[in-house]
């Protein structure tokens, strides 16, 4: 998955890397969070290192800061969207954060690498993520085609923040109780089909029959919020990013 933002980006409005895009309209950090909320699904989380070194990677050329899904609560710790603790981060530049600094901003340009805090008040573009659920049913082969044909593919689930924010996407009385999800078990194991690495689960916990499925071998997210292997012609509403 090609995920670099060259740096023309910064004179387009918008522009997508995997399940994120780039917003560039300057906002501060809350009006860029309602800005994502409302056309998207919120501001960026990036809490695992596969996620920090890809943006990372697609910013390298981009000469703004750009606000992230990372704020302090009222016990000044740092949290992402989706109310997960952010712990063990590795990506702060140096001598950041300062005390009185709310808020993160990206920006890898030249002498300035690294996530940075910022003052609540500053005026800057943003990063956006983006899970799409599509309101017509479809079987789990015809949910995978319709996302790639128009959008990226059907969603990986690689955190427990993803897995949350997805499930805020779906709790709708229109939408099926359990929506497919771009998981699938092949030969003997469960993958991603857009070909991330599966190093994240949520089975419910003592299920055994995910394990070896004899049918039901396409993998679903549910309304509770877990993880279901379910009979693939069954027609569902799913999740596209």
């Amino acid at each position: 998955m090609k995920i670099h933002l060259q740096s023309k980006v910064e004179d387009v409005s918008e522009a997508q890397f995997g399940k994120h895009v780039y917003v560039n309209i300057s906002k501060r950090w809350q009006e860029a969070r309602d800005y994502c909320r409302d056309k998207y699904t919120d501001l960026s989380p990036f809490p695992t290192p596969l996620d920090q070194e890809r943006l990372k990677n697609a910013t390298m050329e981009m000469t703004k800061l750009a606000w992230i899904g990372l704020y302090k609560d009222k016990e000044q710790k740092w949290r992402w969207t989706g109310e997960e603790l952010a712990t063990n981060i590795q990506t702060w530049a140096d001598g950041e954060p300062l005390d009185n600094e709310t808020f993160a901003a990206t920006y890898w340009h030249c002498d300035r690498k690294g996530w940075h805090g910022v003052r609540s008040d500053t005026v800057i573009p943003f990063f956006c993520f983006n899970l799409m659920v599509d309101d017509v049913k479809k079987t789990w082969e015809e949910a995978l085609e319709h996302c790639r044909e128009t959008h990226t593919d059907l969603t990986s689930l690689n955190s427990e923040i993803e897995r949350r924010l997805a499930l805020s996407e779906i709790q709708h009385d229109h939408i099926t109780k359990r929506v497919w999800i771009g998981l699938r078990f092949f030969g003997d194991h469960w993958l991603w089909v857009n070909g991330e690495p599966l190093v994240y689960e949520a089975w419910p916990k003592g299920d055994q029959e995910h394990q070896c499925p004899l049918r039901k071998r396409c993998g679903a997210l549910t309304k509770e919020g877990h993880w279901e292997n379910w009979d693939c012609v069954e027609k569902l509403h799913f999740i596209c990013y």
